[in-house]
């Protein structure tokens, strides 16, 4: 059990606001905490990995990870890390970067092999496809076997079809490592498929969190946003493809769609809109 009660003072989508959030989260539980951009998600992981400081508490295990002046630093929490943007070290090979972590050349075969990616264990990151880095950088934050993964959009960057797969990958080893999982993500198919519970964060707090299908089939307030491909479009309407979801979006007779354009589908009650990305 990972208890969590901490307030921080942060700047976010409309200046100055607090940092207050207060959660329970079950052993193996997989967590994908969405909302806003600058609703203060990263900082959020960020705490609960000891790379920026806090008032309150994180208990994981009972052992104090943050209370009353106290506080571990990031190397001695049992965590992985899974960055956006992979952050890797380019003059490491990919099985050097596993290493850097743990000397466990055996965990770093076995997980090199259930990602096919042991053929290119002596390849540098540089001459790596966006897909094989993320998997590099996941097996990288696997190699403490740690108690708590954090990612922070972990798929954003890549293509439709290479999500899909990692995301049956990260299934598999949140399942395989018993792993509790918390994932930012603004992305249908990450939440739907992967996660167990939804965090809906708003101004730093959270403003609604429940099963995933609850809060995705049955929402009542608070839009929640998801990337989408367009299939096909007219005038009035557009059928988008959200993870792997079909959906039909009225219109504005404004705004004009091509077939594969990338939408922003925002669900607010029982209302479908579409956004164009910036």
């Amino acid at each position: 059990m990972i208890l969590v009660d901490i307030k921080k003072e942060l700047f976010g989508a409309i200046g100055k606001m607090n940092l207050d959030i207060s959660l329970e989260i079950e052993d193996e539980e997989f967590i994908a905490i969405s909302g806003e951009s600058g609703s203060g998600k990263t900082t959020f992981l960020r705490v609960l990995a000891g790379l920026e400081s806090a008032e309150g508490k994180i208990i994981v295990d009972n052992r104090v990870w943050l209370d009353r002046g106290f506080f571990m630093e990031p190397q001695k929490r049992d965590i992985g890390f899974v960055f956006q943007d992979y952050a890797l070290f380019p003059n490491m090979s990919v099985e050097q970067n596993l290493l850097f972590v743990k000397r466990d050349k055996k965990l770093a075969k076995y997980l090199l092999e259930i990602t096919k990616l042991y053929n290119l264990k002596d390849r540098y990151p540089n001459s790596l496809s966006g897909g094989q880095k993320q998997r590099v950088a996941i097996c990288r934050a696997l190699m403490r076997r740690p108690k708590l993964l954090l990612m922070d959009e972990p798929l954003s960057a890549l293509d439709p079809k290479m999500r899909v797969e990692l995301q049956e990958e990260i299934l598999s080893l949140h399942r395989e490592f018993k792993l509790t999982t918390i994932m930012v993500s603004h992305d249908l198919a990450e939440i739907f498929t992967l996660s167990d519970r939804v965090v809906v964060m708003e101004l730093g707090k959270i403003v609604k969190e429940g099963a995933t299908r609850d809060i995705l089939v049955n929402s009542k307030s608070h839009a929640l946003k998801f990337r989408g491909r367009v299939l096909s479009a007219n005038r009035s309407s557009a059928v988008i493809v959200v993870g792997k979801d079909l959906v039909e979006v009225k219109l504005d007779s404004s705004m004009e769609l091509k077939i594969d354009d990338e939408v922003i589908v925002l669900v607010d009650s029982s209302d479908l809109k579409i956004q164009l990305p910036h």
